[in-house]
């Protein structure tokens, strides 16, 4: 690296008034995750690029920041910070997690776009900014401390001054036949993403345990059909007073577990209960368990109750120092256009705080 290594400072952290007095110019404020004590200081439009736009996989040089993750965060992430000339590194080592949706929905100018084609679209606008690049490799490790972070992938070792983290999660399939080979095709987690397509069906919710029904999940599904029926698998319990409730929004309230799907060619026809009766269901909700990538649960990051990296709002650095998260590895509130507006968020406070540093691209730098 060619700048200063970032030095430890101050570990009392800003103020939520100093940092946005800071990124107002009015005051040079270092910023610190706030989850962490001991942290140090720290194209327009549609244009099609010609094909030499589109970034190429530059060499491992030391960079600014390195992105893991080519999804939705991880690639509004490289345009912002491509925007302030950082060196940014991209790497993307598929499949994606919305391998089984055909197309992203609830994103503005991209509703109904197809997945592939949405990150086609992104890499290629990122060809405009030459600090730019996207590796097609996956990270095996992360080492060092901020400043001084070293990557390690089958290409070689990358450097980098700060790391964020778009990895999204793991969706862990449920036990259960048929599961599995309707997953993105007719049974979905956000009904915001894919409840339009399939309004006014015969839908049902999975309650895998009481935390969706407690808070509502239940009664939100029924702006989309007339038709819904909560199941449950075995172990978890519908309290009669909830049960009430739902009945009196509309909702059935199936009390024999579920026990396996029917399923045609991805399409849900039928959920086979208990005693063995079938009932005619065409879309189901579910919330499957989650869990991190290993690149990240290796890291050690502290977590919220929810098992999501635990970050700090203003700035998005988790606990260990210079290693930020975006995305759905930070909440359950799930989706494309959430990745991208934290993937924004995130790379705007990692500029924020190397210029607060003193650090600057070298095309401006002293």
């Amino acid at each position: 690296m060619t700048s200063p290594k970032d030095e430890a400072g101050d570990t009392r952290g800003p103020s939520r008034r100093e940092l946005l007095l800071g990124s107002l110019g009015l005051v040079a404020t270092p910023l610190l995750g706030a989850c962490n004590k001991d942290a140090a200081p720290v194209g327009p439009g549609e244009t099609k690029l010609p094909k030499d736009k589109v970034p190429k996989e530059r060499d491992m040089k030391d960079i600014d920041v390195a992105i893991i993750g080519g999804g939705p965060g991880g690639l509004a992430a490289a345009l912002t910070l491509g925007r302030a000339g950082r060196e940014v590194r991209v790497f993307d080592a598929g499949p994606p997690r919305n391998a089984a949706a055909t197309h992203i929905h609830n994103f503005v100018t991209r509703d109904g776009t197809p997945p592939d084609e949405f990150r086609a679209i992104a890499r290629e606008q990122l060809g405009l900014y030459p600090s730019v690049g996207v590796i097609d490799a996956r990270v095996s490790a992360i080492a060092g401390e901020a400043g001084e972070f070293v990557l390690t992938t089958a290409e070689g070792e990358q450097r980098a001054r700060r790391v964020l983290l778009c990895t999204g999660m793991v969706d862990e399939m449920l036990e259960l036949p048929g599961f599995a080979e309707a997953w993105g095709h007719s049974i979905f987690q956000c009904p915001y993403c894919h409840g339009w397509e399939v309004k006014d069906q015969s839908w049902g919710f999975l309650a895998t345990n009481s935390e969706g029904l407690e808070h509502g999940f239940a009664q939100l599904l029924r702006t989309w059909s007339r038709e819904l029926t909560v199941y449950r698998i075995d172990g978890v319990e519908i309290p009669a007073p909830l049960s009430e409730v739902l009945a009196s929004r509309g909702v059935k309230v199936e009390t024999r577990s579920l026990r396996a799907l029917e399923v045609e060619g991805g399409a849900l026809r039928r959920v086979v209960l208990e005693d063995e009766s079938r009932v005619p269901c065409e879309v189901l909700f579910a919330h499957p368990p989650q869990r991190h990538v290993s690149l990240v649960a290796d890291l050690g990051l502290e977590l919220d109750p929810g098992g999501y990296v635990q970050v700090d709002p203003m700035t998005r650095q988790s606990s260990k120092a210079g290693i930020y998260a975006a995305g759905d590895l930070t909440s359950r509130a799930q989706g494309a256009i959430f990745a991208a507006s934290t993937g924004v968020h995130a790379a705007a406070m990692i500029n924020h705080e190397l210029a607060a540093l003193g650090v600057y691209p070298s095309s401006v730098a002293p």
